[in-house]
């Protein structure tokens, strides 16, 4: 019992770092996204993960192993996360062309390095957020609270709140767009709670990351 108690006192810690110090940086600064999502994030989600992973005792690999990167149902993780996936990049692009229903598709300059660089930047941004989402919070929430569902909801708020400071100093959404953005923000996290409990393996909610927000950096 103490040692979930000090796991989820770990999770509370470092989801308040992150918010804090991510926060912070998306209201006082804004580079190349390229640099922020290549550079920083990982730097910082990833660095503060691991040195977590660290306090518990856990090891390199039993680190690693204990945030989802195993081999465990790699086939179930690559069929849930396209599949699901694919359901989220319909809803993503929907909610673009509604934001942006006033411009043609061709102004938004499809073109193969614009398609290569948004999906290469989705797959950086997808495995720093799921590595801590999913495979830190999540899964000690799981542990923690014994109820999976409960663990979602409550991951999935966590989730939305974080991500607030990019929806209004980055994708400058209105008082008004903001509550849409928020809830399928939730509904995205929902769903990569479900596949990563299926699975175990962060590449399901890697893949489905990915599906949720190459559309939204094509578009934005």
């Amino acid at each position: 019992m103490v040692v979930k108690t000090t796991k989820l006192q770990n999770v509370i810690k470092l989801y308040v770092i992150l918010l804090l110090v991510w926060g912070f940086y998306r209201i006082l600064f804004k580079l190349p996204d390229y640099i922020e999502e290549l550079v920083f994030k990982p730097l910082l989600w990833l660095g503060a993960l691991y040195w977590f992973l660290q306090k518990e005792k856990a090891g390199s690999a039993g680190g690693f192993a204990s945030v989802g990167w195993t081999a465990k149902n790699l086939f179930n993780s690559i069929y849930l996360g396209v599949g699901l996936g694919m359901v989220f990049a319909v809803v993503g692009l929907i909610s673009n062309i509604f934001k942006y229903e006033s411009i043609a598709l061709a102004d938004f300059g499809f073109t193969a390095n614009s398609l290569l660089g948004g999906l290469s930047l989705s797959f950086i941004t997808a495995i720093s957020e799921e590595t801590v989402f999913r495979g830190y919070f999540f899964s000690r929430a799981v542990k923690a609270l014994k109820s999976e569902w409960s663990a979602n909801i409550l991951v999935s708020f966590g989730w939305v709140i974080i991500h607030l400071p990019v929806l209004f100093f980055v994708y400058d959404l209105s008082l008004s767009e903001l509550p849409a953005r928020a809830l399928l923000s939730f509904v995205f996290s929902l769903g990569a709670g479900f596949v990563y409990g299926r699975t175990g393996n962060i590449l399901a909610p890697v893949l489905l990351n990915v599906f949720w927000s190459w559309p939204i950096i094509l578009f934005r």
